[in-house]
């Protein structure tokens, strides 16, 4: 082959490659960048300018799943300058200032949940806010790759948000294929088996249980005021759910284990990855699941949803400080 062809053959597919990524970004909707600082390249990561919104009109993202937007309602999620060890935001208002009062929720002011954009590498961190409104926390990003970021928070006097906004970390980047679907996920010796099925567009419920060593475990602790947190991610846009289990830790009525249950809605078929937080002997612990939702069930020719887990476990992330939920670590309290 000569220099020409060999010329003329990557060129064709480039085009392809853009081609493709330009249809991509045409499905998901306008997408606009706003520039930022971030973490020096001295250390391999990138500056946190790679922030976007799925919509030309973020003012009002009703219609959208939550973690889609990096403005909406008029609340604006943006990375400021920090140094290479942390990450560090502010949340704006209407009014063009940092917000500085925030609802507790589930114990805390701000959860942050980032993941790379492959679905690898998840945390949920608590960041801590500086008097002027910049929220701190240690650097959650331990690969290269690019990063969503979810801040989940209540404004005093608005209503709950999640938006979010992608972190770029520079360095060589290998994406993980994800995990197919599996029934049962182990992480540090505890096996979570998952039970039930999703429709889109309607309530279903998944029910979590949780066994060590074979035996089921019936002293679940409280974490964030409940005995399990779960996060549901789109592959794809990374569409955002986060939901608690079915009754109140302490209410007389609700066991602490084995099963825990969840009342979840998705809004479409397709692929989603479940995150469970759960907290036993002192450490928080996160179970990892592929589900297939819908018309991309495997196997399932009628379309009726169906969903399994990915038998793999990444760490959970996180305190008041940021730590990460390392395992064997133990939990810290609030």
């Amino acid at each position: 082959m000569n220099t020409v062809t060999k010329l003329s053959g990557f060129l064709l597919g480039l085009a392809a490659v853009f081609g493709a990524a330009y249809g991509v970004g045409q499905l998901v909707g306008p997408v606009t960048s706003s520039a930022g600082t971030g973490h020096g390249s001295d250390t391999g990561h990138a500056a946190s300018d790679h922030s976007v919104t799925t919509d030309a009109h973020a003012t009002d993202g009703a219609h959208l799943p939550d973690g889609l937007l990096t403005s909406q309602d008029g609340y604006t999620l943006t990375p400021v300058p920090s140094s290479p060890e942390e990450f560090a935001f502010r949340i704006t208002g209407p009014d063009g200032s940092t917000v500085t009062a925030f609802d507790i929720e589930h114990e805390q002011r701000m959860h942050l949940i980032v993941v790379r954009r492959d679905l690898s590498g998840f945390r949920h961190v608590h960041p801590q806010m500086d008097p002027d409104g910049v929220w701190r926390t240690p650097s959650p990003f331990e690969e290269p790759g690019v990063y969503r970021v979810f801040a989940d928070f209540h404004p005093t006097g608005g209503a709950p948000l999640t938006l979010g906004t992608d972190v770029s970390i520079a360095g060589m980047y290998y994406p993980q294929p994800l995990p197919p679907p599996a029934p049962t996920s182990t992480v540090d010796g505890y096996t979570v088996t998952l039970d039930g099925a999703l429709e889109p567009g309607h309530s279903g419920t998944l029910t979590l249980s949780v066994t060590r060593d074979g035996v089921p475990v019936t002293d679940l602790e409280p974490y964030l005021g409940a005995y399990g947190h779960l996060v549901a991610l789109r592959a794809g846009d990374l569409a955002y759910l986060h939901v608690h289990p079915e009754g109140a830790v302490g209410d007389g009525q609700t066991n602490p284990g084995p099963d825990l249950r969840f009342t979840i809605e998705v809004p479409t078929a397709g692929t989603y990855r479940l995150y469970l937080d759960f907290q036993h002997a002192g450490v928080v612990r996160t179970a990892e699941f592929t589900l297939m939702v819908g018309s991309t069930s495997s196997g399932n020719s009628s379309g009726t949803p169906s969903g399994t887990p990915a038998a793999d476990n990444t760490t959970g992330a996180d305190d008041a400080t940021g730590a990460d939920h390392t395992h064997g670590t133990p939990a810290h309290t609030h």
